[in-house]
């Protein structure tokens, strides 16, 4: 699925992932391939992609982390935002 994060100054990220998981105002959720449409505000927390890989023009962005069995896992503090998702696409606005 294609996910792009968007900030008011520049593009965060885009690119193809296996899921994403994101701070919502009632707790964490995941949004895996063929996922429902969503429309949801976020708040204050981290985005955390699940990827095989991160292009390297994006990946000063992330920070690795230790979760995940297969592929790598990488987060993005944001402070609050919103998330659009539907067929296998999504953007993030956040700050």
């Amino acid at each position: 699925m294609n996910i792009k994060i968007l900030t008011p100054e520049y593009v965060v990220f885009e690119g193809e992932v296996n899921s994403v998981l994101l701070p919502g105002k009632n707790g964490e959720f995941h949004i895996m391939t063929n996922h429902a449409g969503i429309v949801s505000s976020l708040i204050g927390g981290n985005v955390k992609l699940f990827v095989d890989s991160i292009d390297q023009a994006y990946a000063k962005n992330f920070t690795p982390t230790q979760e995940g069995g297969n592929g790598s896992v990488f987060s993005y503090p944001i402070k609050s935002g919103v998330v659009e998702f539907n067929n296998n696409k999504g953007i993030i606005l956040c700050e």
